[in-house]
């Protein structure tokens, strides 16, 4: 009797909150990194594939302190998806082709769960209980993460996707050189992201797209409103 009552008087909201923080997180980052090995594979480079990250368990794809990250400030990253560019007929092309693959899917992702922030809405924001509102707070989290990761991994600093693009503009001399201090660029992000010298720039970066995209939303409500 004293085991159920204490079950029963625990207080499940600390624990529901982080579960409805993590699932948006671990599919926007699964996706993202898929992506990268998918585009890959499609242009000749099989090293995700042999690696075993062309695949739908996040586990294959989590970073530790990129996945705090993402839960607690709303920018991380994965573990990288192994890419050989030299397998690429075009290999700076093709890398840059390859690192653009995950934004893009992260900005399909925040379409998407746009989409049904406003088909569900009315269902389970309105008319919901208490866990119907909660799935319908994952799904609104889901939409602002991807979105979030998306613009993230733009930033043309090392070893995010945006400096693949911008490496495929640069002489192969200025390209090498910068590839050697890629191992730094991680450090500099954590460093930015914990001080918030680049959480609060990229938050309002966010807010201002996501504002600009929940016209996505709207159409979802009136399509079934």
């Amino acid at each position: 009797m004293g085991f159920a009552n204490i079950w029963h008087n625990l207080d499940w909201s600390v624990l529901t909150d982080i579960l409805f923080s993590v699932l948006p997180a671990l599919l926007c980052i699964t996706l993202h990194e898929l992506s990268h090995g998918a585009v890959a594979l499609a242009l000749g480079d099989d090293t995700a594939k042999r690696a075993g990250r062309l695949t739908l368990n996040p586990i294959s794809h989590i970073d530790p302190w990129g996945m705090v990250m993402m839960v607690l400030f709303r920018f991380g990253w994965a573990k990288p998806v192994p890419v050989n560019m030299y397998k690429f007929k075009k290999p700076r092309q093709g890398m840059a082709l390859t690192a653009l693959a995950g934004p893009v899917s992260n900005l399909v992702i925040a379409a998407v769960f746009l989409f049904l922030y406003g088909i569900l809405y009315e269902p389970l924001y309105v008319r919901g209980g208490a866990l119907a509102r909660s799935v319908f707070q994952m799904v609104s989290t889901t939409g602002y993460l991807s979105l979030a990761l998306a613009i993230f991994n733009i930033i043309p600093i090392s070893p995010l996707d945006g400096s693949k693009v911008l490496f495929a503009f640069l002489s192969d001399s200025a390209y090498d050189k910068l590839m050697r201090y890629e191992r730094y660029g991680m450090i500099l992000l954590m460093l930015l992201v914990i001080s918030g010298g680049l959480s609060g720039v990229l938050g309002n970066v966010t807010g201002w797209v996501y504002d600009k995209l929940f016209f996505i939303a709207e159409f979802g409500f009136e399509l079934v409103n």
